[in-house]
């Protein structure tokens, strides 16, 4: 088997754990010398691929490749850049091919979520038409959780795991002030069009009147008047209310309540500060004085409170990779298979790319209950094992011990490129 080089690239907004995939990844590349020779990244994404700005991970110890796995972040620099279609943006794709031919590449390592799959199906397609053998293998990761075709999807456990201590100890602090003060404490999380991370806070209410209360889900059209009736309810059942909210949250119209009228680099409208709106709405109409938080980056970038069961998932899949890569398995995506709840027993499998991409999985109507605000004992049964086990990473001086990598470039052999 002729020796070829890798590329590998992170995609998307970042999570607690890629770096652990990356770090699999890598190794299991390092184990096998005579058929993969190095593992290149990219700089900044796929936009390293593009602009022929390749890292030799090569020049790492690994040591520090190791200490990639108990850090959070993306160690190669990530991008929200999404590749059009063949058809108009042709000379893209071909540019990706030359820069894997100028070095060596046969191997297509993409570390993303639905946009990123879509990528590396196309990428697959033009390998293919241009007759340059180039085995394209998907690697999941979103903290959305909605890829399709696997149990679950790398940095959500440990999403997951943060939102739901978060709204479990914010919850002690407002009831402890709710006879004088705060009656309403709302917490916003990521998640455009999937309730998954707003369904992970529920967790934490293990117990009927436990916070949180209430959880606004985009799946669940959003009708001002019942929550507000929930509001009150809640505030006179338990003295103080504690809320949920996607950021995708939607009216009956499908409008987004938080829309501000941009898009991303993946053309997807820029959301914030529904958290803001729907706790602005108690003090309104209720008259409830309130405080809202938006986890934002800090719910993804959480490594000290990462998720066991999600590291250890999150490396296994850097490993599978190379090992269906090496299988020759073109144009798919690893996956994980679920083969018992209690106790969570799972294993790894693989999908075809071309099911995957684009392909958004949604909370099932089965998760949410009957009135729309909380999850169903089906779904705590789902989420349950994705946020267990703990692993810390080391600590120095009181505060968690990263590594920052030399990210050393690869000389350039082509010419520039204008992304």
């Amino acid at each position: 088997m002729t020796v070829k080089n890798a590329f590998y690239a992170q995609s998307g907004g970042v999570t607690a754990v890629i770096n652990a995939t990356a770090c699999g990844l890598i190794q299991e590349a390092r184990r096998h010398p005579e058929k993969i020779g190095k593992v290149f990244a990219g700089r900044d994404g796929i936009i390293g691929a593009l602009t022929e700005n390749l890292i030799d991970t090569s020049l790492e110890s690994d040591e520090d490749i190791e200490r990639l796995r108990s850090t959070p972040g993306g160690a190669f620099g990530s991008c929200r850049y999404k590749l059009k279609s063949l058809e108009d943006h042709r000379a893209q794709y071909e540019r990706l091919i030359e820069v894997f031919k100028a070095h060596d590449i046969g191997y297509f390592f993409y570390n993303g979520g639905n946009d990123s799959m879509d990528t590396a199906w196309k990428v697959s397609q033009i390998a293919e038409k241009m007759g340059y053998p180039v085995v394209c293998v998907g690697v999941p990761k979103t903290v959305d959780n909605d890829l399709p075709l696997t149990d679950c999807c790398p940095g959500f456990g440990s999403v997951a795991k943060y939102v739901a201590t978060s709204i479990r100890e914010a919850g002690y602090d407002v009831a402890s002030m709710a006879k004088t003060s705060t009656k309403i404490f709302v917490l916003e999380v990521m998640g455009r069009h999937a309730g998954w991370i707003t369904a992970a806070c529920g967790l934490a209410a293990e117990n009927a009147g436990e916070p949180p209360h209430i959880l606004l889900f985009p799946e669940v059209p959003f009708d001002p008047e019942r929550y507000l009736a929930r509001v009150q309810q809640c505030v006179e059942q338990y003295g103080y209310c504690t809320v949920a909210v996607s950021e995708g949250l939607s009216d009956a119209s499908g409008k987004l309540i938080a829309e501000s009228g941009t898009k991303d680099a993946f053309g997807h409208s820029q959301l914030g500060g529904v958290g803001q709106m729907v706790a602005q709405l108690v003090k309104d109409r209720l008259g409830y004085k309130y405080h809202w938080a938006l986890a934002d980056y800090l719910q993804r970038s959480a490594r000290h409170l990462a998720s066991r069961t999600d590291l250890e998932q999150a490396h296994a899949l850097g490993v599978a990779a190379v090992d269906l890569a090496l299988q020759g398995k073109n144009a798919v995506m690893a996956t994980i298979n679920r083969l018992a709840d209690a106790p969570y027993r799972w294993e790894i499998g693989d999908a075809p790319l071309k099911d995957i991409a684009n392909v958004e999985r949604k909370m099932p109507a089965e998760f949410i209950t009957t009135d729309g605000f909380h999850i169903t004992d089906a779904c705590r049964t789902y989420l349950q094992p994705l946020i267990e086990g703990e692993d810390p990473p080391p600590y120095r001086n009181g505060l968690p011990d990263y590594v920052r990598l030399k990210n050393l470039a690869v000389a350039k052999k082509l010419g520039d490129f204008v992304v």
